[in-house]
């Protein structure tokens, strides 16, 4: 099978990190600065005293670059001067444009551009001495090129704005060039930086072509919203997402239970998937619903939709909720519901219920992986139990995370296991006893957040009583468990309740990059078992007899990322990526080549 999009996008995870303190980056330029402050004073004291040799201001262009054996060359000046000014000036000057830029970030990039100059322009060392001005321009030019680059990137994609931030270091260092060398060594200097100017805003513009080509997108602008978004929470990327995106038509099954004393309690299973990430997108679609019908208790399992579905706003979910609020109009209650059951087809298990003239089934595959189930799977069970059934609520319990894996996608094996074992509970179901029954709901907050894998939400549990017989809904917060976790659990719940099954609601608040937090990763299995065993039990006192109805809302013309979008632009930049470093090399030789022409031409 080929990767899903959670495996793509979790690929691109190994190019993201956290830039250390700018305390920790200002340190290390300061230091470095020394270092060479003191080998080079070590180095000269060893050259024979000539007194009478001195740096002039030289009359022809080539006399500049003759550099004194005895000129003792300084770290600090040359080095960390330049790179100072570009840790103060850079933010500022990048802020002024309605940009972002962190002191951590600006002081890493000053850091790195040292680090640079100073490995370029020590190579003389292999040549000869007497070219450190030469080298030192070039190293200038290389620091002009990389700065632009790195900040188009991370601040601004477009260049022209961000020409003079990424002169700071390198103009800083060409006026050090003109203390120490000649004032000639600007003219040299300034044709370097155009010639590495030019090579870099060549590269951008190849890095650049295939977004634009197969999404009609610039890449870096895409870039610029994702650290925006990373850095202040900014949701620019969402019209990144909405010019790729198409609109989809969706059913959603929803169960209304009303009840004698208690809140009524909307269990509602959409077929939309809760990502991307944070709160991009429909990230935080189950919070969103839960918090819209305040007069009820929510719960918002996860239904049948991969990343395909993400939403590409979350004002889409206004498209939601109006079509959950049509749907309850005119609604037929019913005080019967059967009895729970549980049946196993290959490796997936399945918990149903019936009530009244509908149906609820909860899928898993625990212990082995449970990831998203791909949308037609769930239409296709739906539409064969709609021969007995007007409404079928399908819940991919999402609750064994074993690494980040592909979706289930139709025709294949494990889809076949969901579509026979979900046709046999059917069976069950359209011949199972209908007896009056009770529901039990509580919102358990948990003492756990986003960082360890528990969304807003917290911990829900329903609890169905029918007959004597006992059913615990438990619903998570969050995206998917860790393997094991829910086994756990379950043993647990099961001490209290006849039937149970932990779901989570995938909902992708809990991930900023990725797609791997599962709940118990962070926060062990026995630290989330007393969570649980509180809800179930507070579930358990709340019981009180209901009424039931059930609905199918048709979620129109919302706009998601579109069939492969997600897959397509994470294969995209992954292939991209590959071809990043040679051609950045081949574009770094050129500038190289160039410099060396442009040497020979003016000496």
């Amino acid at each position: 099978m080929t990767q899903g999009s959670d495996v793509k996008l979790g690929q691109l995870t190994r190019f993201i990190f956290t830039a250390p303190s700018a305390l920790r980056s200002f340190t290390l330029i300061v230091l470095l600065g020394l270092i060479i402050d003191a080998a080079s004073a070590k180095a000269w004291l060893n050259f024979p005293f000539q007194s009478t040799v001195a740096l002039s201001v030289p009359t022809v262009l080539s006399d500049y670059f003759y550099f004194p054996e005895t000129f003792l060359f300084s770290g600090t000046i040359a080095f960390t001067i330049p790179a100072l000014a570009a840790l103060l000036l850079t933010k500022p000057m990048i802020e002024y444009t309605g940009k972002t830029m962190t002191w951590n970030r600006s002081a890493l990039l000053a850091l790195a551009c040292t680090v640079f100059g100073v490995i370029i322009t020590l190579a003389t060392l292999a040549f000869s001495v007497k070219l450190i001005p030469v080298f030192y321009a070039v190293s200038l030019g290389f620091i002009f090129g990389l700065r632009l680059l790195v900040l188009v990137a991370i601040a601004d994609y477009r260049i022209p704005r961000m020409i003079l931030p990424a002169l700071t270091q390198s103009g800083v260092g060409i006026i050090v060039g003109m203390i120490l060398f000649s004032p000639t060594f600007a003219i040299f200097a300034l044709v370097l930086h155009i010639v590495f100017g030019l090579g870099f805003a060549i590269l951008i513009w190849i890095i650049e072509q295939p977004l634009k080509r197969a999404f009609k997108i610039r890449g870096l602008a895409f870039i610029n919203a994702f650290i925006a978004h990373m850095t202040d929470g900014s949701k620019g990327m969402e019209e990144f997402f909405r010019e790729i995106g198409e609109g989809v038509f969706v059913p959603q099954v929803s169960f209304f239970f009303r009840r004698d004393r208690g809140k009524p309690i909307i269990f509602t299973v959409p077929n939309l998937h809760p990502g991307p990430m944070g709160d991009i997108g429909g990230g935080n679609l189950p919070k969103l619903l839960h918090d819209y019908f305040q007069g009820d208790e929510t719960l918002v399992p996860h239904g049948c939709a991969t990343h395909d579905f993400n939403l590409v706003s979350d004002k889409e979910i206004g498209k939601v909720i109006d079509a959950m609020e049509k749907s309850r109009k005119g609604l037929v209650y019913t005080g019967n519901a059967g009895k729970s059951g549980r049946l196993m087809w290959g490796s997936v298990q399945l918990l149903y219920q019936r009530f009244g003239d509908s149906v609820l089934l909860v899928t898993t595959r625990s212990p082995e992986k449970t990831e998203d189930i791909d949308f037609s799977i769930g239409m296709t069970i739906m539409a064969e139990g709609h021969r007995w059934f007007p409404n079928v609520a399908v819940v991919d319990a999402h609750n064994c995370m074993t690494d980040l894996s592909s979706p289930v996608l139709l025709a294949t094996l494990t889809a076949t296991e969901y579509q026979k074992a979900a046709m046999d509970a059917m069976e069950v179901c359209r011949m199972s006893q209908l007896f009056p029954f009770r529901i039990g709901v509580v919102h358990h907050p948990v003492p756990f957040g986003r960082d360890q894998g528990f969304g807003d939400l917290g911990i829900q549990v329903m609890v169905v009583e029918v007959e004597s017989q006992k059913t615990a809904y438990v619903l998570i917060d969050g995206n998917n468990v860790a393997a094991g976790t829910r086994d756990i659990i379950m043993e647990q719940a099961l001490t209290l309740v006849d039937h149970a099954e932990i779901m989570t609601t995938d909902s992708h608040i809990v991930n900023t990059i990725t797609g791997k937090n599962p709940v118990g990763m962070v926060i062990p299995a026995h630290d989330i078992i007393p969570e649980v065993m509180q809800a179930i039990h507070d579930a358990l006192e709340d019981l009180s007899p209901t009424e039931t109805a059930a609905a199918t809302a048709q979620c129109e013309n919302v706009v998601v990322f579109g069939s492969n979008r997600i897959t397509q632009l994470a294969s995209t930049v992954n292939a991209m990526l590959v071809f990043v470093a040679p051609l950045s090399l081949a574009m770094l030789l050129l500038a190289f080549l160039l410099s060396i022409v442009a040497y020979i031409v003016m000496a």
